[in-house]
């Protein structure tokens, strides 16, 4: 049997420094912050307590389960948080504001509800504010926010496009004197090849894309390269500087449809009537009465047009009545829906949410007035949504949605008779009152 030569490495000293060698530099223990699996486990704000899982060959679970079981009848659990999410209606952007930070983070993190109103979708104003101090205060540069660097990437890719026209404009311009005969083919120092960037091959692609996912999709893209950013806290405790002390002015701003499905879907907002911009945050004890549901429903429905209705009645075809029975059967399936305003759409459906990955669908809501009362001479005049969608606009809206990759689905609603809409049976009742049908979707 032979023996493999094994080569002589120096023998450290007590110091950990190599023999006859350079000594090496302690490494620092690197800090990995939590992965987005971690920051939005719970797909809505709200506690589950499942009963533990059976085991056929195992008898001892039935007793587990008993005992759990028991247990939650004796205590009963409760799946909301201690404190409700305080919300402020806000008439001027129709939409309801969230102010409190925790209660920010907490819609953001469970569910992907709202919208930071000084950011393009994740309430980050904060930590770039921080970081944007942290890198003046060192003098060189460090840590870009997600957001910075969706800009720099931006304008690099838009002097690209200046250059690339210059250059383009340069060549024709050369390639007419040589026909002319005014320039010799060896002068014009032969006809320049424009090389084109791979990612700029498919502008029509690239140019449709939201600002929501370039900035927050791009983000587990980092983690994939193995490319990972230092944290706030990470150069503060490496540099030794003082946390920059910032006001945070940003709130979290939630549309009407999301708002509603907190409140009464969920049960865990409460929506209060606008405040000054300039008062602080109240405590819960000195809060002003909060609108009840019923409330709620009529005021989204007065303001779900502009300008908004000057009486509080709420008609079948009211356009929030018909995006929120879309959204709450799609959040109740499990999709996350945001707005699809930037897809020229009324939703998107994200599959875990917009860090995970791209949106899969895009919801366009069609009324449908099957009903035969809207085919009376006097239900015809009282329709407030146009029914009737021509080719060029299925065509034109299909066009964008396969530029970005995502699959169109129609959503008709079938708009009911306004003698089976009466909120005084009840918001369920109501709400069961308008059927939806899918076409093209099965998930």
């Amino acid at each position: 049997m032979s023996i493999l030569p094994v080569a002589n490495s120096p023998a450290p000293t007590p110091n950990g420094t190599p023999a006859g060698g350079t000594p090496e530099k302690p490494v620092r223990p690197k800090k990995k912050g939590r992965s987005f699996a971690q920051i939005h486990a719970k797909p809505l704000p709200v506690d589950i307590h499942p009963l533990p899982a059976f085991h056929p060959t195992n008898p001892i679970s039935l007793l587990r389960i008993a005992y759990t079981w028991i247990s939650h009848i004796l205590y009963q659990p409760t799946s909301h948080p201690g404190e409700p999410y305080i919300g402020y209606f806000s008439p001027e952007t129709r939409s309801v504001h969230v102010t409190d930070p925790k209660h920010v983070r907490a819609l953001w993190e469970m569910g992907f509800f709202g919208k930071g109103t000084l950011s393009r979708s994740e309430p980050s104003w904060l930590e770039r504010e921080k970081a944007r101090i942290m890198t003046e205060m060192r003098g060189h540069g460090g840590r870009k926010a997600a957001e910075d660097a969706t800009n720099a990437r931006r304008e690099e890719r838009r002097l690209f496009k200046l250059e690339r026209a210059r250059a383009e404009r340069e060549r024709t311009e050369r390639q007419r004197l040589v026909e002319r005969g005014e320039l010799q083919p060896d002068e014009s120092g032969g006809v320049e090849d424009i090389v084109v960037e791979p990612e700029s091959k498919a502008e029509g692609e690239d140019s449709f894309v939201s600002d929501e996912q370039e900035v927050i999709e791009s983000q587990p893209l980092l983690e994939a390269n193995h490319v990972e950013p230092k944290r706030v806290d990470e150069v503060l405790e490496i540099e030794d500087f003082p946390e920059p002390q910032v006001d945070n002015q940003e709130h979290l701003q939630l549309t009407l449809e999301e708002a509603f499905f907190l409140s009464y879907g969920l049960g865990v907002l409460t929506i209060l009537p606008p405040r000054a911009t300039d008062s602080p945050p109240m405590s819960p004890k000195s809060l002003p009465k909060d609108y009840s549901n019923n409330d709620v429903l009529q005021l989204f429905c007065q303001h779900s047009s502009f300008p908004p209705s000057p009486t509080p009645s709420i008609a079948p075809d009211d356009q929030f009545l018909l995006n929120y029975v879309v959204y709450h059967h799609f959040r109740s399936l499990g999709w996350v829906v945001r707005p699809g305003m930037k897809f020229g759409c009324d939703y998107i459906l994200y599959n875990r949410g917009p860090v995970f990955s791209h949106a899969e669908f895009a919801v366009m809501i069609v009324p449908a007035y099957s009903h035969r009362y809207w085919n009376s001479p006097g239900g015809r005049g009282q329709r407030r949504v146009a029914e009737q969608k021509d080719w060029w606009w299925l065509h034109c809206v299909n066009r964008v949605q396969s530029q970005v990759k995502k699959t169109l689905v129609l959503c008709y609603v079938e708009v009911p008779s306004p003698f089976e809409v009466n909120l005084e049976q009840g918001i369920g009742q109501t709400l069961a009152c308008y059927r939806k049908q899918f076409p093209n979707f099965y998930g």
